[in-house]
């Protein structure tokens, strides 16, 4: 393929990762906080000062007020509103959201009140449709509701095992709605996925891990989870966007 054939989008975990991902030719970012809960929609200031620095990668954000399920009270999805309205009065130029029922349907009342508040901005439908009860029955409740993409693995840990699915709903899809491959994608098996599955954009952190700068740490408490490495920070690389990107291009 050519470059101008294929979308690529890095998951940013902050500023810094943002940076690397349009150093090394990213055309989007998907800019998120809490990465080990699977995403959670960052501050303020860390969308703020993105938004200043990326001006030649697109900036969309996350809107996930928490870790967990995609089953949302009427509290959390206000909170979701005026986190749109920050994104939107920043300059932001896509949002990132999706809303589950109970049964593992797509909650069509609270995204399309959602889809209301993002007018002019992208928006995609993230990882919650990998929750969905019924891919094929998700993926026309999410056409119709005007999402322009769907992050997917294919309802799989990792998108090159949801493959096979993601070319059927691909399939289906005809051109309606963007599928975007995510979860596990590397140097290593994106042009695989690409050539398994026809998908033509491609969602990755392309992280590793930087040594903390710290000369002391106290040996007795985590900040987070008990077990978790905190001497280390992971942060997109140019190079790894780089390496994946190359991956795809004839």
């Amino acid at each position: 393929m050519n470059r101008e054939d294929f979308m690529v989008e890095v998951c940013a975990n902050g500023v810094e990762s943002c940076l690397a991902a349009q150093e090394g030719g990213a055309d989007r970012v998907e800019l998120c906080a809490g990465i080990p809960e699977g995403g959670t929609t960052p501050s303020y200031g860390e969308i703020k000062v993105a938004r200043r620095v990326l001006t030649a990668t697109r900036l969309h954000v996350i809107i996930r007020p928490r870790g967990g399920d995609f089953l949302y009270t009427d509290l959390e999805v206000e909170r979701m509103a005026a986190d749109i309205a920050v994104c939107r009065d920043l300059g932001v130029d896509g949002v990132v959201f999706g809303c589950l029922k109970a049964d593992g349907s797509i909650d069509m009342e609270k995204n399309r009140y959602l889809m209301e508040c993002s007018k002019g901005m992208s928006v995609t439908c993230h990882r919650a449709f990998d929750r969905a009860a019924d891919p094929f029955k998700a993926l026309e409740d999410i056409i119709d509701l005007g999402f322009d993409r769907i992050l997917t693995s294919g309802q799989q840990p990792k998108a090159i095992q949801g493959a096979e699915l993601l070319a059927r709903l691909n399939r289906q899809a005809a051109g309606r709605i963007i599928l975007m491959a995510g979860s596990g994608v590397t140097e290593q098996n994106i042009r695989q996925l690409h050539e398994a599955t026809n998908l033509k954009e491609f969602h990755f952190s392309g992280r590793e891990p930087r040594p903390s700068a710290m000369q002391y740490v106290n040996p007795n408490l985590y900040m987070g989870r008990p077990g978790t490495n905190e001497a280390a920070l992971d942060y997109t690389t140019a190079q790894r966007v780089q390496a994946t990107i190359a991956q795809l291009l004839d």
